[in-house]
């Protein structure tokens, strides 16, 4: 009989452990029951773990920097080519700004000659000297074109005068023609009438030839005052042609005269030219001389000689060294996937696993991390850098623990930007199908949007 049934059970009238396959049968019975219960339990515990919030996270790599370029290492070179003569330094010596770090000398041949500055300001002051002497016939010349204007104004005044008594002693000697002419007109008339009365016999012969004297006398006059009327006329006519030649004559002194004034000035600026030529080159000379000396541009140590030896020749522009600055902020230079790159803003927390500090990070519970750091997004770069990444700067978070003070430029670092909190059975969703973390927007990012877009309102 087979106890498989409730009324017709034989559990009461057997003695089940006195058979061990029984035995054994039911203790697995109750095993079984209690692990169902056990499966059931852990089952609950996952379904409600499903429900737990999980923090969304991009991962990446990145090194350590500095925010602030000049203090990040940096390589020395040369300005001027040259031929390495002597060094003052030795790898992971610390320099100070200014100290001089090595010395190379001159391998053009046009700066060979040692004297090259001298003889350079030699010849500057001999030029100087020839436009000071330039400068110098010029103002002689300004005042030789001055003297000969006052003269020719002068001269001109005389003229005018000149010709103003012609004028005056012209009209002189008009009246004086025209007195003598009117005489004589009167003599032919007293004539005229002395020989009709002649003829009538009313006078002697000798009244008539007084008469005829009198009027050869007036006529003579009238010549002389005719002849003097002409020559005073010629010679009013003289005055005015030497005034006209003593305009042109002064006109074509004080052009040449200016002419030459304004060579000499001509001279002197292009003499001035080739001095500030000169004086150019000589300061050029005296930076390439000082570029022998190569000094530290700031206080650092120096990491390693990329130019060794004694009589290397270095070209210009050629990286010589490296140096490290002494002082830098420390900051991490991580970059993403465009794909993550919507998701990352300014202000974000970041947690970061630092090369050679041992760390546990849990991705999804950053608080129950240990050995990771804070940091904070400070700078985001707009476009993809050589490697097909968007470079992302991350400096300390002031409101967590100081990074370590072994870390130094260079070393590696893990990086974990940290984002929207979501429930793990969505993440696992998400995972599953491949789809990017959810994109949002964080409250300081909304405050600083809703400012700006009430500053245009009310502009």
């Amino acid at each position: 009989m087979l106890n498989i049934s409730p009324k017709n059970s034989v559990e009461n009238k057997v003695d089940n452990r006195k058979y061990s396959s029984l035995r054994v049968f039911l203790d697995e019975a109750k095993h079984h029951r209690s692990r169902k219960k056990l499966y059931l339990i852990a089952l609950a515990i996952l379904f409600s773990a499903l429900f737990l919030p999980w923090t969304q996270n991009v991962m990446s790599k990145g090194f350590v920097t500095s925010l602030q370029p000049d203090k990040r290492p940096q390589t020395l070179q040369s300005v001027i080519g040259g031929r390495i003569e002597e060094w003052h330094l030795q790898e992971g010596q610390f320099v100070r700004k200014g100290d001089t770090l090595l010395f190379i000398s001159e391998t053009k041949n046009e700066y060979f000659d040692p004297r090259l500055l001298e003889r350079t300001d030699a010849q500057i002051k001999a030029k100087q000297s020839s436009s000071e002497n330039y400068s110098q016939k010029a103002a002689s010349l300004a005042t030789q074109v001055d003297a000969l204007k006052e003269n020719k104004r002068l001269k001109l005044q005389q003229a005018v005068n000149k010709i103003e008594i012609f004028r005056l002693k012209v009209v002189a000697d008009s009246m004086d023609f025209i007195a003598a002419k009117t005489d004589e007109i009167f003599a032919m008339a007293q004539m005229q009438r002395m020989d009709t009365l002649f003829n009538d016999g009313l006078y002697s012969r000798t009244d008539l030839e007084k008469r005829r004297q009198k009027l050869q006398e007036t006529s003579s006059k009238r010549i002389s005052a005719e002849s003097k009327l002409l020559a005073t006329r010629n010679e009013l006519i003289n005055s005015k042609v030497e005034l006209n030649s003593i305009n042109a004559d002064y006109d074509t002194k004080i052009a040449k005269a200016e002419s030459e004034r304004f060579s000499t000035l001509s001279a002197m600026y292009g003499t001035d030219a080739e001095v500030s030529k000169m004086e150019n080159q000589y300061s050029n000379y005296a930076i390439r001389t000082s570029n022998y000396y190569i000094t530290a541009p700031q206080d650092g140590y120096i990491t390693q000689a990329i130019k060794t030896g004694i009589g290397e020749t270095v070209k210009e522009g050629e990286d010589i060294l490296t140096i490290m600055p002494a002082d830098y902020d420390l900051a991490i230079e991580m970059y993403v996937r465009p794909l993550n790159y919507p998701l990352m803003h300014v202000g974000e927390e970041v947690r970061l696993q630092f090369d050679g500090w041992p760390a546990i990070f849990f991705s999804g519970w950053p608080g129950v991390s240990v050995g990771t750091f804070g940091g904070r997004i400070v700078a985001i770069d707009n476009f993809t850098s050589a490697n097909g990444l968007y470079r992302i700067l991350v400096s300390p978070d002031p409101e967590q623990e100081s990074w370590p003070e072994g870390v130094r430029v260079g070393a590696g670092v893990k990086t974990f930007a940290l984002l929207n909190d979501v429930p793990i059975w969505y993440e696992i969703w998400r995972q599953i199908n491949g789809f990017p973390a959810d994109f949002y927007i964080p409250e300081n990012s909304k405050d600083q949007s809703k400012d700006k877009s009430s500053n245009e309102k009310k502009k």
